[in-house]
């Protein structure tokens, strides 16, 4: 079987790593190497893991990147050399037979760029874990959701199916996807954290390839290790790179979109105030505002847009906000 990279990124986190790295390394497949990227940890996770973890090989960065500029960096300078590339948040468990399954369903399908396992909770195992769960979708109006979110797993995602976007806790992806059509650029730097896987997939399914769910692969994760729902620099990403999601891979047809994107933002906004969180509230106020002046300083991505979909859609799901699931 072909050789895996199975890379960890790690802002500090060293509570999350000594659980959960066994399970990784107890993995049952042939040929696989696990990176710990140690993204500006202080002190560095270096040391304790050369003590504790000796088969884990580790890349240190001196600043941190954010999720999407560590593994950027990462892919450019060890990721791509391998044909499977698997990320895992630094808080997810896996069973021994978690990889097989993910890396025979790119084996069999080459025109597949990324799979997802069955994302399931850590804290209770019958249940779908928010980031990612049984495989994400995105709305009519570019608001992201996942199937299974909030349910407790019955078997009613147990069947193998297209997906529009995996989730950044736990996939698998084929590294020529990102050398050869995506100009080798896996992450966009510049969204720091959330929203960059879906945007990857978007990016790999305007290029022709397809991203789907295996769910013979379950992970557990715990969620919420880098930052808590209730941290307004998490609203702030999610909003400002929701909107940079939309501008640079909706059709140039389809970009009055956005206007109604921040209509329907405002009454998240009036929502914040209502609970008494107004931090919040300036977080979405201040994720337009960054938006702007990334189109008026031309810092975002002008890929010429390749169609092969207008715009991915919720089956039996009509608009509405997703205010307290971002």
């Amino acid at each position: 079987m072909p050789p895996v990279a199975v890379a960890i990124l790690a802002h500090g986190g060293q509570t999350w790593l000594e659980r959960f790295l066994p399970s990784v390394l107890a993995t049952d497949y042939p040929d696989f190497t696990v990176w710990v990227i140690d993204n500006g940890s202080t002190p560095p996770l270096s040391p304790w893991i050369a003590q504790r973890f000796r088969a884990v090989q580790v890349r240190r960065y001196e600043e941190n990147l954010g999720y999407a500029g560590g593994y950027q960096r990462f892919f450019e300078e060890t990721g791509q050399a391998y044909p499977y590339l698997a990320l895992l948040n630094s808080d997810v468990e896996v069973p021994p037979d978690w990889l097989k399954p993910l890396v025979a369903r790119l084996e069999a399908e080459p025109r597949v760029g990324a799979v997802q396992p069955k994302i399931l909770s850590w804290r209770d195992r019958t249940a779908f874990e928010y980031a990612g769960a049984a495989g994400g979708l995105l709305d009519r109006w570019g608001y992201p959701t996942a199937r299974g979110r909030g349910e407790q797993d019955t078997g009613q995602y147990d069947e193998p199916t297209d997906i529009f976007w995996v989730g950044g806790a736990a996939f698998l992806l084929r590294t020529a996807a990102v050398q050869k059509d995506l100009r080798g650029l896996l992450f966009k730097p510049y969204y720091f954290m959330h929203m960059e896987e879906i945007d990857l997939c978007w990016r790999l399914q305007r290029a022709g390839w397809r991203i789907v769910y295996e769910p013979r692969s379950r992970v557990y994760h715990v969620g919420g290790a880098s930052l808590p729902e209730s941290h307004p620099r998490k609203t702030f990403y999610n909003f400002r790179n929701n909107l940079l999601l939309l501008y640079e891979n909706l059709a140039p047809g389809d970009r009055w979109r956005i206007l109604w994107r921040l209509v329907l933002d405002a009454p998240a906004g009036g929502y914040f105030l209502l609970r008494g969180q107004p931090r919040h509230a300036f977080a979405i106020a201040r994720a337009h505002w960054h938006f702007f002046a990334a189109l008026a300083q031309g810092k975002v991505d002008r890929t010429p847009y390749l169609p092969f979909r207008r715009f991915a859609t919720l089956s039996g799901l009509s608009p509405r906000l997703r205010i307290m699931e971002r």
